[in-house]
């Protein structure tokens, strides 16, 4: 379902193994291709994230600090 805004919002179904298939509007909003690695972030009180991959390095260094440069 897309709204208005470019927000948009779909169902997974979870498989017998714990996996979820990502729709494929959803797959080709974010340029999501086979072999990605992807970031879930989880709040108990709000829950799972998955934010754009675009976004890995930003995150990786907020949780594990800059590296240092060679």
């Amino acid at each position: 379902m897309k709204g208005p805004d470019g927000r948009a919002a779909w169902t997974a179904t979870v498989g017998t193994k714990g996996q979820i298939v990502i729709p494929r509007e959803a797959r080709e909003m974010f340029d999501i291709q086979p072999g990605d690695t992807l970031i879930l972030l989880g709040d108990p009180a709000r829950g799972i994230a998955i934010p754009p991959k675009s976004t890995f390095r930003q995150w990786s260094e907020t949780v594990f600090g800059k590296g240092e440069d060679s």
